[in-house]
Order: C-alpha cells, then sequence, then structure tokens
C-alpha cells in the first residue's frame, strides 16, 4: 500500500516558537481517517515541522494541518507533499 506524507512547516512570530510548537501538537485530526506517523520537529528560528503520513498515493484525499492563528506566524505556512517509493 503506497504512503502520502505530509510535511507542513511554519516560522513563529517572534518569541512564540514555544506557542506555535503547542498549537501545532494539539491539531486533531479527523477520527475517521487513520493517520500512520505523525512527527514534530523544532529548528533555529523559531520555526515548527509536522510530518504526518497516510495510506494512499500521492493524489490521496487526506487532511491538511491548517494555518496557525496569525498571532503565532511570521509568515505562511509551507507544505509539501511527497509519497513513498
Amino acid at each position: 500500500m503506497p504512503t502520502v506524507a505530509l510535511m507542513w512547516e511554519a516560522k513563529a512570530a517572534p518569541g512564540r516558537g514555544p506557542e506555535l510548537l503547542s498549537w501545532a501538537r494539539n491539531r486533531e485530526l479527523p477520527a475517521d481517517l487513520r493517520c500512520e506517523r505523525r512527527e514534530h520537529f523544532t529548528a533555529p528560528g523559531d520555526r515548527v515541522l509536522v510530518v504526518t503520513c497516510w495510506a494512499g498515493g500521492y493524489d490521496a484525499d487526506v487532511p491538511e494541518l491548517p494555518d496557525p492563528p496569525p498571532e503565532l506566524s511570521a509568515r505562511p505556512v509551507h507544505r509539501w507533499r511527497f509519497e513513498r517509493v
């Protein structure tokens, strides 16, 4: 079965990195869809990365994490989609 990985990366507003990470960790995913894996990462510059993996191919209909509240973010969220090969 193919797997699609969604990557979500946001840069926190100055001094708001821990809040942005907490916000990302607390986003619920739909209960009717099974997320195979979810990981959270941080990087210098108060950047937060979330990777979710789902059963399905590149074009699978799976949920994306939403944009964070504007006060937590320094710029628009970057999103990428990858398929396991």
